[in-house]
């Protein structure tokens, strides 16, 4: 539980605190997977593009404890002070979408690192297919960050209802 001090070194985490903590590892790991993926393609270098769907699949599994902290950081703000239900709900309706988004790209993303082991090329369609969810889990990703921010930061909610 959050406690106030004088001191701001007195401070303990509650489930809002470890919600915002790792909800930055998808919002920012995925668009770096993708710009690395693309460098990768562009240099021609396998090793780049192993490394960026090795990148995706950690960014699926890091994913799971922002969602699954979300419903108890909803807990923490909900009753405060100028914090409205429906920003929250618009945020977790949101994040379920790129949440399953996200895992799905991680399940293609072992595939694709699964298949490069055994020495096939990941090419052609395969590869369209995987940069259109890497970008559309980026987007939706963003939106869910973009959605959750004026929950409780009023100071960047700029008049939205």
């Amino acid at each position: 539980m959050l406690r106030a001090s004088p001191r701001s070194t007195d401070i303990e985490m509650n489930d809002a605190h470890l919600h915002l903590i790792t909800n930055h590892i998808p919002v920012l790991g995925l668009p770096f997977a993708l710009a690395l993926l693309l460098w990768g393609l562009f240099r021609r270098q396998k090793e780049v593009r192993s490394a960026a769907f090795l990148g995706f699949f950690l960014v699926a599994l890091a994913s799971f404890p922002a969602f699954l902290s979300g419903h108890e950081a909803e807990e923490v703000v909900e009753h405060m002070a100028g914090v409205r239900e429906g920003l929250i709900e618009d945020h977790e309706e949101a994040a379920e979408i790129a949440f399953y988004v996200t895992e799905a790209l991680g399940l293609f993303a072992l595939l694709c690192l699964f298949l490069g082991r055994g020495g096939r090329e990941i090419r052609g369609g395969i590869l369209a297919a995987f940069l259109l969810l890497a970008v559309a889990s980026s987007g939706l990703m963003a939106r869910t960050a973009f959605l959750g921010g004026p929950i409780h930061h009023s100071e960047i909610e700029g008049g939205r209802d």
